[in-house]
């Protein structure tokens, strides 16, 4: 007798299922069985790791799903006649049709069913059932339910009609025992009605973990997915901890009474037989036109050969495009394998290499490939839709570089082809494009209508528990203490790829040391061990499916029939494989990413074109010194890729002055190349002392002062040094970058020694002594791990060079659509306005008059767009613009409201009132508010008045008239000054017309050593850049003062920092509360000092020590002259305004000509405040005035 288990749930039963594929069907083998089913809840999407596992350890994968059967129709998606929304039933592929066809019945309950589950109805089940073994499944299949139920004849009724739709044979009853009571009570009527109606039995284990002793492991796992904790009572549970993969003894002494049940499951094994096709390109033909035979190949030449003419066009005076395409025509090959590959002997020369990469492109079958790309990139590009320079090792590709798909040109910056493609490793070519995210929708939807919607599908991800997280989420349902559970959070290292294990007993692969304190919690810590265990056994699951942030899918027929399909969010079609399976299937994703600069050199670009129409950023040079100042000082705000606080400081001390560098520095700010900031400086700094370990070498390093920072260069030691081909190379790189050990020592022999038969001839026969030879490999070896692809950074450091030499030359408009792409995120925004402030650029308030719907240039300044103001929508910022151009400007806020009245409502013009949208008439936001729901009261009437045809005395007078008789607005005094920018912040989000702090600037700079961006999340290192546990001093204005009383009975206090470009939490605990309480309620802003606390995965707060108010802190002010004869010509006047204010802060003049400073006696003293300020700067400049 034999038995295969037939119900089983991986991972992939997305938080209900704890057994991982790779574990499971080793299980299974170690437990002697030869046969193994999937079965995940209503999805597929684990069936092919599931089936290369299976196939790995020897034994066949049975390949199905537990599906959700809706008790009518699919289409009822409302409270219906059934207190059951659905119920289960499994479906068993028998062979590839059945393979194909359970597909189809899984993607319909995604695509038609779906209502809390993904649900089909018997009608699908009919129509796809050819080559389907179904199964009566668990007490939630319908036959179980209605038995539980008492309702034997219903469900023998029901049984019947599944065996009618799958056929006789191919429907079981499912017997399954995990010691609950309804199972006792329902399993003899299925019993019964095996024996009435001849319906085989089957027994199967609902198999939700792999061991026994993973229960208790699984049971948070449910508690997770639940939002649960496991002392909570009425929670999600499995009973009884028999849903594990038990042996083929243990089932049959379970069902000893029904050995037939067993005894079908190995008979069900025997007749399932699927094969997957793995590695056969599915790519769809692409339409080519008739004058080019209708032959794909014929016209990639044709476009190459012309990019080739654009892009050279000195070196291609003489290509005859019609020649071209003869001899394209003459190479066509019936089958690819018959392509000669025309290798280059010089990769510099652009026609040995094009030649090359054609001949290598045709031979791997991707021809249409690349017409595909440059089709929807030459969409893109004709519908003015910014696409970026290439991204990844495309760039590396001539190919790509003659069709326009990338911009860089491969041989100047000495990129490699064959990292893309290798004729040597046959892999799938991977193309990812970005564009501007306004435009790339636009694009994917030319796709979906070029290649049809059936064809064209967006791909899943999923999102798993890693090493940080699953402690978290194991120690929350545990219910332990937060901080400790923090605490040992932290204690893994922020690395990719890093695990419990290797952050406990280190990897030396990862460059992850031992944490011996890590080591000894878990081994002497009951609870930490506890807690340890069970996240390991959770550590790594998927946690949830979304959608590929650009992942896009095009086949050569409707994506169904190759793989099952999904709905994610936003109703979006997906794959319900990952990308990587995809190809691995044969199937190319195309990658279509939105990066938000290219809008913005866009819009900069052209607001420079209304002045020089010639300008193009594609024309601009690559060695601007005054770009490179502004990179090497530091002043990196709003310049891609170079704009976090660490790669400012990394840029002032690599003081770029060539593309080289920026290409350098964006491959080695990452964790382990930083190791190598300091060496490839030095080289910069004395280039005259490098030394090579052979000559051969010095050509390759040069470029990088004799350091490794490429995978490329990698590749190129290999090639030169060793004589290994290109795709011979990119092999040791790989093996390199992924530690093959077994790999790595038998390439070493041939890169030292030579391999005749492979055609290596090896360093010793090129005079590199073996001790050379090793030492170089040994670095290279280190290296390659963390090396960076050299195409990738090149191409990305072209949009850095691209975004910072529009800000040194044409800063006011590349601020202001730098601002309008950040609309969405205040913290942006703020950060953005500051820097454009430290830039000399104006930021001025909302006008109606003036304002668009974005950020806009208005001379040297820069104007808000109605888009900030909180609750404008399109449709009334498009009607006011409308309304302005149509009849011309407003001339008063009644004006406004009497033509908007329509459009607009009163909450609209109170936002419109705090941001400074009607200053330009005059009046005081105060006043303004005072009267505006009269205006909107007044103007409704008039247009209800004219619809039923009264006329009204405003009607009757002329234009100018009509302004005498508007309502009036009080002249009453402004709202003060913090009250006023408080409104401002409440509707735009941020400042604008100045700031609290404005007049405490120069102090505030001088005493923080932290802004609140420090305390926020690093979208590169994943940490903040404020350290747990250092010591820190934030400064700002106090918000949300929040104070609780502990159980103790001692108050401690929450509150929220602001500073000019965010916010910090702050707790000030019991004691901190009681020594600082005083300050807080004697002023508002602060200086607060104490220690960082970083939990993981959060933004840091500050717990603090000690608060001093900014009034207690001595300030000086600082007058700056041209001359002291200035001086003393103003001195008298001076004192004058001076002597008005007594105060403690002291007085410092500057004299610019002498270069001297006149620091006034103590009897000169003032109190600097902002009314002080404000009558100095009117008087002698806002620039030659300043505090600190």
């Amino acid at each position: 007798m034999g038995f295969t288990h037939l119900h089983v749930h991986t991972e992939y039963s997305l938080l209900d299922g704890s057994s991982k594929i790779k574990e499971i069907t080793k299980r299974a083998k170690e437990l002697g069985m030869d046969s193994l089913a999937i079965t995940d809840h209503g999805v597929m999407y684990g069936v092919i790791d599931f089936y290369e596992a299976a196939k790995k350890v020897g034994i066949k994968p049975i390949l199905g799903c537990e599906v959700y059967v809706a008790p009518g129709s699919r289409f009822d998606k409302g409270a219906g006649q059934s207190e059951d929304k659905y119920n289960h039933l499994v479906l068993l592929a028998e062979n590839n049709t059945g393979y194909q066809n359970l597909m189809k019945i899984v993607s319909k309950g995604f695509t038609e069913g779906f209502y809390y589950k993904p649900r089909v109805d018997k009608e699908v089940l009919r129509e796809y059932h050819e080559g389907i073994i179904a199964t009566s499944a668990c007490l939630a299949g319908e036959v179980q339910r209605y038995l539980s139920r008492g309702m034997y004849e219903t469900a023998r009724d029901v049984a019947l009609e599944l065996q009618d739709i799958f056929g006789k044979g191919n429907f079981f009853l499912e017997l399954q025992d995990h010691g609950i009571a309804e199972q006792h009570y329902v399993n003899p009527q299925l019993m019964r009605m095996h024996k009435e109606t001849g319906i085989e039995l089957v027994c199967t284990n609902d198999v939700h973990y792999t061991y026994a002793d993973d229960v208790d492991a699984h049971d948070i796992l449910l508690c997770i997915q639940t939002g649960k904790k496991l002392s909570d009572e009425n929670r999600m549970r499995y009973e009884g901890g028999q849903f594990y993969l038990k042996s083929e003894e243990e089932m049959a002494e379970l069902f000893k009474y029904a050995p037939e049940a067993v005894e079908n499951t190995h008979k069900i094994a025997e007749r399932c037989n699927v094969e997957i096709e793995f590695g056969v390109t599915k790519l769809p033909a692409f339409d080519v036109p008739e004058e080019y035979g209708k032959n794909s190949w014929v016209y990639l030449n044709a476009l190459c050969y012309e990019g080739l003419k654009k892009r050279y066009p000195e070196k291609t005076a003489d290509v005859s495009l019609e020649d071209v395409i003869e001899q394209a025509k003459a190479s066509i090959v019936a089958d690819r394998k018959d392509v000669v590959i025309k290798r280059a002997k010089d990769t510099n020369d652009i026609f040995q290499r094009l030649s090359y990469e054609l001949s290598v492109i045709y031979s791997m079958g991707y021809v249409d490939y690349f017409l595909i790309v440059w089709d929807y990139i030459n969409y893109a590009k004709t519908h003015d839709i910014p696409v970026g320079p290439g991204r990844g090792s495309a760039a590396g590709s001539l190919v790509a570089y003659c069709l326009g798909i990338t911009t860089l040109d491969p041989i100047k910056y000495n990129l490699v082809f064959e990292r893309f493609l290798n004729p040597e490793r046959v892999s799938m070519p991977d193309i990812d494009v970005d564009f501007a995210p306004d435009g790339r929708q636009r694009v994917i939807d030319y796709v979906i209508e070029k290649y049809g919607k059936e064809c064209v599908c967006q791909i899943i991800t999923f999102g798993t528990m890693a090493a940080r997280a699953v402690i978290k989420d194991v120690g929350r349902v545990m219910d332990l203490p937060y901080a400790m559970v923090d605490n040992i959070a932290k204690m893994i290292p922020q690395k990719v790829g890093v695990t419990i294990d290797s952050a406990m007993n280190g990897d030396a692969d990862r460059d992850i040391k031992p944490n011996a304190e890590f080591k000894a919690l878990y081994e002497q810590d009951a609870t930490v061990h506890d807690l340890i265990d069970k996240a390991k056994r959770l550590e790594g699951l998927p946690r949830h499916a979304s959608v590929h942030a650009s992942g896009v899918l095009i086949s050569q027929k409707d994506v169904g029939e190759y793989v099952p399909v999904a709905v994610g969010a936003d109703n979006v079609k997906v794959t319900q494989f990952e990308g990587p399976t995809l190809e691995h299937l044969g199937l190319l994703k195309f990658d279509f990413l939105g990066l938000r600069n290219l809008t913005v050199i866009q819009q900069t670009e052209k607001c420079e074109q209304q002045i020089d129409p010639a300008f193009s950023v594609d024309k601009i040079p690559y060695n601007d010194k005054a770009v490179f100042d502004c990179i090497s000082q530091g002043k990196c705000a709003g310049i891609f890729q170079l704009e976090s606080g660490g790669m400012k400081n990394f840029m002032k001390e690599l003081k770029p002055d060539c593309l080289e560098d920026l290409i350098a520095g964006i491959s080695l700010y990452r964790p382990g190349p930083m190791d190598f900031i300091p060496q490839y400086i030095k080289g910069k700094e004395n280039a005259g002392n490098i030394t090579y370990e052979c000559p051969q070498l010095e050509p390759i390093l040069e470029p990088t002062y004799g350091c490794m920072v490429y995978q490329e260069q990698v590749m190129q030691i290999v090639r030169d040094l060793a004589g290994y081909s290109w795709g011979g190379s990119d092999n040791v790189r790989r093996a390199m970058a992924k530690k093959k050990l077994d790999v790595m020592e038998q390439e070493r022999q041939n890169f030292v020694y030579g391999n005749e038969a492979n055609g290596v001839p090896g360093c010793i026969k090129n005079g590199i002594s073996e001790r050379t030879a090793n030492k170089i490999y040994d670095e290279m070896m280190d290296f390659a791990k963390y090396a960076f692809n050299k195409s990738h950074a090149a191409c990305y450091a072209v949009v850095a060079y691209q975004t910072a030499y529009l800000k040194v030359h044409f800063p006011v408009q590349y601020m202001a659509w730098l601002i309008s792409s950040v609309t969405d995120k205040t913290s942006k925004v703020a950060e953005y306005i500051l820097a454009a402030r430290e830039m000399g650029i104006k930021i001025l308030p909302v006008d109606v008059n003036n304002s668009v719907a974005d950020f806009s240039v208005e001379g040297k300044d820069i104007r808000f767009g109605f888009n900030a103001v909180k609750s404008m929508g399109r449709p009334t910022i498009s009607a006011i613009i409308e309304e302005r151009t149509n009849n011309g400007e407003f001339h008063s806020m009644q004006d406004f409201i009497t033509r908007m009245a329509g459009v607009i409502n009163k909450r609209t013009v109170e936002h419109l009132i705090f941001a400074g949208a009607f200053d330009t008439f005059g009046h005081t936001r105060r006043g303004m508010l005072n009267v505006y729901e009269r205006m909107i009261d007044s103007a409704v009437k008039q247009n209800k008045d004219a619809i039923s045809g009264q006329m009204s005395l405003f009607d009757l007078v002329s234009e100018e008239d009509k302004q005498s008789l508007e309502m009036k607005i009080p002249d009453i005094s402004e709202f003060e000054k913090e009250d006023l920018l408080e409104r401002e912040k409440e509707v735009l989000g941020v400042y604008v017309t100045g700031h609290p702090l404005d007049e405490y600037t120069g102090m505030w700079e001088k005493h923080v050593s932290a802004r609140s961006t420090d305390f926020l999340i690093d979208e590169e290192t994943g940490e903040t850049k404020a350290a747990d546990s250092t010591k820190q001093t934030i400064g700002g204005l106090v918000r949300n003062i929040k104070v609780n009383t502990t159980k103790t009975g001692q108050q401690m206090a929450y509150l929220t920092i602001e500073d000019f470009v965010g916010s910090v939490e702050v707790i000030l605990f019991p004691k901190a509360y009681e020594k600082n309480r005083r300050v807080l309620d004697m002023t508002n802003k602060v200086f607060i000092t104490g220690r960082v606390q970083a939990n993981v995965g959060a933004e840091a707060r500050l717990i603090a020590d000690s608060l001093v108010s900014f009034d207690s802190v001595p300030r000086r002010l600082w007058l700056r002259f041209d001359s002291l004869a200035q001086y003393e010509a103003c001195r008298d006047d001076l004192f004058d305004i001076l002597n008005e204010s007594d105060g403690k802060d002291t007085v410092t003049i500057y004299c610019v000509a002498e270069k001297q400073r006149i620091a006034l006696p103590p009897s000169q003293c003032v109190k600097v405040s902002s009314e002080l300020l404000y009558i100095l700067k009117n008087k002698y400049g806002e620039k030659n005035v300043a505090t600190t």
